[in-house]
């Protein structure tokens, strides 16, 4: 199904190359290729230069802590051919602060990810969402003992268990509510910075169907039973590693828009924005970034791209 959102983050921007994952001599035959090209992370966080992520060629890149194959271009980028190999380098205190000792050039992808090209958000967001996992799945989750990596870093085998273990992904849904009115919830955590507010989401649970997963966690978090939802469009974000499934869904006629309660958990706040009204408070509260899908799902409702708090202190 073709998204219904602009969402940069789904570009299919590297070809995994799958079968090359299998062979022994992978990394040593990838840094003899004088295409292939380095994304370094140090605790999350990568290095950017002029607007674009900064790719290592083999002979400039240091050690790290351990590699992960991510796969070829799908097209040619800045100064990179098309078909040029990607390895993610880990990389330990020292290594990192010996590439580039000011801690500040290291950058996130949420305070960052909205200022990059779509191939580059889509590279940062598919090795931050490899990493997370590997950081968090060193040890065989049936018996406890170490891990160790296999086919160029996509799974993990516990030698004890003789298991093979996957990566996981997380789906969540996350959804516009719209009343009968034309008016779009938005909610605030209470971890939030002030005056910051976005789309509902939650994770689906064990044998529940996405549509299912919409109304429980809406009526959970707002009180409000919705209905007629429909699927726009999916992105990966790597926090840890979830795969966001968005939706739109009504306010159903069963109960009044005014009867939204926040749970007190997960959402402190509810509010139901006019576009009248977002579009004139927009200089003075917090939205989410450009690339999120929650952003676009707040565009995509509004018809138009507007500038938020969050880009003017950016800028």
């Amino acid at each position: 199904m073709n998204s219904m959102l602009n969402l940069p983050l789904a570009q299919p921007v590297l070809n995994r190359d799958a079968l090359a994952r299998e062979g022994a001599e992978l990394f040593d035959l990838l840094w003899q290729d004088p295409e292939t090209r380095i994304l370094v992370l140090y605790k999350g966080k990568t290095l950017v230069a002029d607007g674009k992520l900064v790719l290592f060629k083999t002979d400039q890149a240091t050690a790290g802590k351990y590699r992960v194959y991510l796969g070829r271009t799908n097209q040619a980028s800045k100064d990179i051919p098309a078909n040029s190999p990607i390895v993610l380098s880990v990389l330990s205190d020292n290594a990192a602060l010996a590439l580039e000792p000011n801690t500040d050039n290291w950058k996130e992808l949420r305070r960052t990810g909205a200022g990059l090209d779509p191939f580059d958000a889509t590279l940062f967001t598919q090795a931050l969402a490899i990493h997370n996992w590997h950081e968090t799945h060193q040890f065989c989750p049936a018996c406890g003992q170490i891990t160790i990596m296999r086919q160029g870093g996509w799974s993990r085998f516990c030698i004890s268990e003789d298991r093979e273990l996957f990566p996981r992904t997380d789906a969540a849904v996350i959804v516009s509510i719209i009343d009968n009115q034309d008016r779009i919830l938005l909610g605030s955590q209470g971890s939030w910075q002030e005056n910051r507010w976005s789309v509902l989401a939650g994770f689906v649970e064990a044998a529940e169907s996405l549509e299912a997963a919409v109304r429980r966690e809406m009526f959970e978090e707002s009180g409000l039973v919705v209905s007629d939802p429909v699927y726009l469009g999916s992105q990966a974000w790597p926090y840890p590693y979830s795969l966001m499934l968005a939706f739109t869904a009504k306010v159903d006629g069963s109960n009044q828009a005014e009867d939204i309660v926040a749970d007190g958990v997960e959402i402190a706040k509810l509010r139901w924005f006019s576009r009248e009204e977002l579009i004139q408070e927009a200089k003075h509260i917090h939205l989410p970034s450009r690339i999120s899908i929650a952003r676009a799902l707040i565009d995509r409702w509004l018809g138009q791209s507007i500038q938020t708090l969050t880009e003017l202190e950016s800028n």
